[in-house]
């Protein structure tokens, strides 16, 4: 079921369906070196990875990330949604896409219909996120979405710093 359409991407929630993209995805050099690695090496590691992240969240939050699909191809490329996370008092919107489609506006497309999603639908007053202070990809996306940089945090005492962005909705 299509939960946000933007004029390229159509955004729904993730199932069983999606593990081999899942798969592919959180294997990318990019992602494990921007976002980290989520040690999911089997399909059966994408599946739990699923449930216990986004289905969760869905149950849970009432959010959570999405499968990005392009329209056009009925081709994943990438996902897109709202995280609570431990450590944030905000809801963190987040996102990754496959390098091939990287540069070509759909993170901003997708990020965009998640951050109006989050202010109408879910009726959030502030969103965050967080990057990587060496992912300047990323932090494009994010401030022409209107999140400006706010602060470095550290979500644990063995990860990173880690530049938090926010955005009054």
């Amino acid at each position: 079921m299509t939960l946000l359409e933007t004029a390229r991407l159509s955004l729904r929630q993730l199932t069983n369906d999606d593990a081999l993209f899942i798969l592919e995805l959180l294997n990318e050099p990019s992602f494990i070196q921007n976002i980290g690695d989520r040690n999911v090496r089997t399909i059966e590691d994408a599946r739990a990875y699923i449930l216990n992240g986004p289905v969760t969240s869905y149950e849970k939050n009432g959010f959570g990330l999405c499968l990005v699909v392009l329209k056009e191809t009925n081709e994943s490329i990438g996902m897109c949604g709202l995280i609570q996370r431990d450590g944030l008092e905000d809801v963190d919107i987040g996102y990754a896409l496959l390098p091939k489609f990287w540069s070509k506006g759909y993170a901003i497309e997708a990020a965009r219909a998640v951050k109006e999603y989050a202010k109408d639908v879910i009726g959030l007053k502030r969103l965050v996120a967080i990057v990587d202070p060496a992912n300047e990809g990323s932090i494009r996306v994010l401030e022409k979405i209107g999140l400006r940089y706010e602060t470095m945090i550290r979500l644990s005492a063995d990860d990173i710093d880690l530049k938090l962005f926010g955005i009054a909705l």
